[in-house]
């Protein structure tokens, strides 16, 4: 496979933000996917919030496993740091680098194949530990590259491209990771970027583990009538539970949302979520309702969207694990290895 660079030269002329870096300085290699792939909007999503969040491209850590989602990562922030995982192993890699330096940011794109099917365990337990992550599956409920099987996401009763009908119940991996003790859910649809880059800067400052579910339509081969991942059903069917903006302590990032009340929810980092309410009963703050709001419009035929809940208190692994505040790949010998005094303390407890 050929892999075509963009040129480093930039336009002078090209605004930076607070770092000095322009939007370029965030884009990666050009795209190998099919053109009007849904999986290159989510691309140009990061890029956008990488850039207006003042995001060091050398502080982010991105990783990634098997499948068409998981070529993504070359396609933006070409100065960070990545590693390419085996089919559904990429939490675990992300874990344990997670554990030796914790003072990057964390980034895992993922498929609902490599991460609904083989990576589900991984998923799981990267979830539930409160890995320090924003967690991207790029859902598009088929199998792309091994030519349109269903996939543990796709919706029981959906067509495929030739008209088989899947009769599976399929995973509903935002309600999953609601269960498992995510402290950063959201729902959106590669079609929207106004709703899918403040929900991307919101996971990248929260701390713990940020989940968020893209429906990405595959133009090859789930884009037709009978699909509900197409662009169509899902244009149709969203319904936004909310419309997000993001503030950094540094400065303000405006939008202009629908009508609504303003609910403000500051993050750990000093960030500041704000929301415009679209529904009146739902609050983004209770997991349990958020699980009881979903399954009522599950139950509809509603794809529900936005940032679907927060726990602006969360901890993260190394709190559980209460280690250090040095990363650990930043230890030296004379810090690991405890003087004989030290042993003696401990042998002295002991007896």
């Amino acid at each position: 496979m050929t892999y075509i660079a963009k040129p480093p030269l930039h336009h002078p002329s090209l605004e930076k933000n607070a770092l000095g870096f322009t939007r370029r300085d965030y884009e990666g290699r050009i795209s190998t996917l099919c053109a009007g792939c849904g999986h290159d909007s989510i691309s140009a999503a990061i890029i956008q919030a990488c850039y207006e969040i003042d995001l060091a491209p050398h502080r982010l850590a991105k990783f990634s496993g098997i499948g068409c989602s998981s070529k993504t990562p070359d396609y933006f922030v070409s100065p960070a740091h990545g590693f390419n995982a085996v089919h559904g192993r990429m939490p675990s890699v992300l874990t344990g680098a997670n554990i030796a330096a914790k003072d990057l940011i964390y980034l895992g794109v993922s498929g609902d194949g490599d991460t609904a099917s083989i990576g589900l365990g991984q998923f799981a337990h990267a979830v539930r530990r409160g890995v320090n992550m924003t967690y991207i599956v790029e859902n598009n409920g088929v199998y792309g590259l091994t030519k349109g099987q269903f996939s543990a996401t796709s919706d029981k009763g959906s067509k495929a491209k030739k008209g088989a009908e899947n009769k599976d119940s399929a995973i509903d991996l935002v309600m999953l990771a609601l269960q498992l003790g995510a402290t950063y859910v959201g729902r959106s649809f590669s079609g929207d970027k106004a709703q899918l880059v403040p929900l991307i800067k919101g996971a990248l400052s929260h701390k713990g583990a940020a989940i968020l579910d893209v429906i990405s339509p595959c133009v090859a081969f789930n884009n037709h009538v009978g699909s509900t991942k197409s662009f169509d059903y899902v244009r149709a069917h969203n319904e936004a539970v909310n419309r997000m903006d993001v503030i950094t302590p540094r400065a303000p990032i405006t939008a202009q949302y629908e009508p609504g009340e303003l609910i403000e929810v500051r993050q750990h980092d000093g960030s500041i979520l704000r929301f415009r309410k679209l529904e009146d009963d739902y609050d983004p703050s209770r997991r349990n309702a958020a699980l009881a709001y979903l399954g009522r419009k599950a139950q509809e035929g509603e794809i529900v969207t936005g940032l679907l809940y927060v726990d602006p208190e969360a901890s993260d692994l190394h709190d559980g694990l209460n280690t250090v505040d040095t990363p650990l790949n930043k230890l030296t010998d004379r810090d690991l290895v405890p003087p004989v005094s030290a042993l003696e303390k401990i042998n002295a407890g002991l007896r």
